[in-house]
């Protein structure tokens, strides 16, 4: 079992690009966005239910599924997000920790957009949160996504403040600033998680 950097941070605000570089030095990352996809394409049970209760207008031309309309669905109304949220948390959950169990670095990378909004921060060791204004984040999302300002935000609505979220940050990473050096930040917060880890792990053996 490894110490567990819980990284969040609301849509849009670089969390890939964060959890790639933590990579690019060898740490473990479990991303709950990932485990949530394959789970959709490789379960056929819960994909057949997905399409039952949201009909064939979800999916692309190939009969696969399309992300865009599906969030488009669930963000404008939240009686679907919670709907869909139920019918995955638990598998989820149930794949993350079975993938908590398998590595045994110092530290691992836990990558959860939606970790203040379920509840789920006494599972972390520590949280990192990478944070940026809403409107550069509203700006990033429209050109990424290529979605219009009131899709965005809908997404931004059913997502924790910005406030609250750094509240309960150990950690934050100011990602404003293209010109920010994050392989320096990171690789800062590298050393320091080594050190955490380890002095967590031994407090836990001299009890």
């Amino acid at each position: 079992m490894s110490y567990i950097i819980a990284l969040t941070g609301g849509i849009g605000s670089g969390k890939s690009t964060v959890s790639d570089k933590f990579k690019s030095l060898g740490i473990p990352i479990i991303d709950a966005d990932i485990i949530s996809r394959k789970i959709i394409i490789s379960n056929t049970k819960i994909f057949n239910i997905i399409i039952q209760h949201f009909g064939l207008t979800i999916l692309n031309n190939d009969g696969s599924l399309n992300r865009a309309k599906l969030r488009k669905k669930i963000f404008s109304e939240q009686k679907e997000k919670k709907w869909l949220n139920n019918l995955l948390h638990p598998l989820i959950h149930e794949e993350t920790q079975r993938q908590l169990m398998l590595f045994n670095s110092p530290y691992l990378i836990w990558v959860i957009p939606l970790l203040i909004e379920n509840r789920l921060d006494h599972l972390a060791n520590r949280i990192l949160v990478i944070d940026i204004t809403r409107k550069e984040q509203i700006s990033r999302i429209i050109k990424r996504d290529k979605i219009n300002k009131l899709e965005v935000k809908n997404i931004l609505f059913n997502q924790v403040k910005r406030i609250k979220r750094l509240k309960k940050a150990d950690d934050i990473i100011d990602n404003n600033n293209i010109k920010l050096k994050l392989d320096n930040i990171i690789l800062k917060l590298h050393k320091k998680y080594i050190q955490l880890s380890y002095e967590y792990f031994l407090k836990k053996n001299i009890k």
